[in-house]
């Protein structure tokens, strides 16, 4: 199953860089090459991505991955979300930080 995750992290990546051999978008993620592909096929049979050939490149086995308006909506949709988590997370880890300065403080007075 594809997650939300990846799904942000490719789209991200394909509409910079449009033209990622997936070898490249694989080391990029820090995933195999075998679950790159199928992320790939994934996000096309849902409609996200169009790939096609390069027509001017002299390797036709190149493919360039396009984000269709499907996909764009997506990848915008996904930041949001991915944002919103990420700020969650923020927040979470403010608050335990401060927990852990009360702490330290409260065991210096104690010590002290």
């Amino acid at each position: 199953m594809l997650s939300d995750e990846y799904r942000y992290k490719i789209l991200k990546e394909l509409q910079s860089n449009p033209d990622l051999s997936q070898r490249e978008l694989a080391k990029r993620l820090g995933i195999s090459l075998g679950k790159t592909n199928f992320c790939i096929k994934a996000l096309i049979e849902k409609g996200l991505v169009k790939a096609g050939n390069f027509k001017r490149s002299s390797d036709k086995a190149k493919y360039l991955y396009l984000l269709t308006p499907k996909g764009i909506e997506e990848r915008v949709s996904l930041t949001h979300h991915f944002l919103h988590r990420k700020l969650q997370e923020h927040d979470e880890l403010t608050s335990e930080i401060e927990e852990l300065r009360k702490e330290i403080t409260h065991v210096s007075q104690l010590t002290g």
